[in-house]
């Protein structure tokens, strides 16, 4: 806009200055060519001045920005709706995975840049920030592999027995990069809106917060309906923590204006003839299943249905790698949580516009 501006005064003025010169050439009076001259100036100020109210002639640029923004938003879109799309192999090691080609038919994979981050890059990443993983034993999973990530199989030895202790919180921080992370075993809803209800009263609240749970409560409540209601008084809960809604993959936070990225962890595939007790043959059957993971879409709280939370499909992941990948028809093999935990890296990249 501002070019064609300047463009346009040079011509402007182009024509005030050699259109009387050519009429003079003519032999015409001169009383005569500066009045054609000053009627010319005249006539050009004002459409000159006019011009802004009339934007669609010039708006050209101004568009063409108002397009890029758009297919920036769209590509970024696609991507984090691509991004759990995954394939696993097995081989003589066990299972590998990477994103499904047939996904990156959907957007230019150039764009996405999926790629499987290692720990430097991770460590990049994640530099200064407090990361908290709260859920069941498929978020103890998730945690298990981030921090395997993170730091070095010596350290991960050290910490392995703690990490592990059934039913408990866990807490470490990586002092060279100045990384905070938390476990908190919440293994029902209502512990994860008690644990919003901390954040909230202590105020403080971490960068990244990953939740899940459902298991347990199809276990030991089988009530689909009532695990719809916890749901979504965990989202009511959430208030100061995000802005429901926001479109954009961040959400701010009240403490010093700093952002928030939020993930649902969604429950596996659930094979029921490995199930290893009675009990949870009987009540975690598929129609069951499938019946929580609907209360979860009707809840809101994820992005895709208007929420705040970015679902990780481990529901999909865990399908993906089959039958062979599953340890007891609920907890699945490594490599699962392991392509969970890049599908999130991988948004987080997304979300803040970052390259590695």
């Amino acid at each position: 806009m501002f070019f064609g501006a300047i463009q346009l005064g040079l011509m402007a003025a182009c024509v005030v200055l050699f259109v009387p010169m050519g009429m003079a050439g003519w032999h015409l009076s001169r009383n005569k060519v500066l009045f054609f001259s000053g009627a010319l100036f005249i006539t050009l100020a004002v459409c000159i001045h006019l011009i802004p109210y009339f934007p669609s002639m010039f708006n050209n640029q101004s568009q063409t920005a108002v397009i890029m923004n758009q297919d920036f938003s769209s590509s970024s879109s696609s991507c984090i709706n691509s991004v759990n799309y995954v394939t696993f192999y097995s081989n003589f090691d066990g299972f590998s995975w990477n994103w499904d080609n047939s996904s990156r038919s959907l957007v230019n994979d150039d764009d996405c840049g999926f790629s499987k981050l290692g720990r430097v890059d991770v460590s990049d990443l994640l530099n200064g920030s407090w990361v908290v993983v709260a859920g069941d034993s498929q978020a103890r999973l998730f945690m298990v592999s981030l921090l395997d990530l993170v730091l070095g199989s010596d350290e991960m030895e050290k910490i392995h027995e703690d990490l592990f202790k059934r039913h408990s919180d866990y807490h470490i921080v990586v002092e060279k990069i100045g990384l905070k992370m938390d476990f908190i075993w919440s293994p029902y809803v209502s512990n994860l809106t008690d644990v919003v209800t901390g954040f909230k009263r202590n105020g403080t609240y971490p960068d990244v917060l990953v939740m899940g749970s459902g298991l347990w409560h199809m276990l030991h409540f089988t009530n689909y309906t009532e695990y719809g209601v916890d749901l979504r008084l965990l989202r009511d809960s959430l208030g100061e923590l995000v802005q429901v809604g926001n479109t954009d993959g961040v959400s701010a936070r009240p403490d010093s204006g700093r952002t928030s990225h939020l993930f649902w962890l969604g429950m596996p595939t659930l094979i029921n003839r490995l199930l290893n007790t009675e009990e949870k043959r009987v009540k975690m059957t598929r129609e069951m299943c499938n019946a929580y993971d609907q209360e979860l879409y009707n809840s809101k709280i994820l992005r895709q249905d208007g929420g705040s939370f970015l679902l990780l499909d481990v529901g999909m992941l865990s399908s993906r790698c089959g039958f062979d990948c599953s340890l007891d028809g609920m907890h699945y093999n490594d490599v699962v949580y392991e392509a969970s935990v890049q599908v999130m890296l991988n948004a987080l990249l997304i979300e803040s516009h970052q390259k590695l």
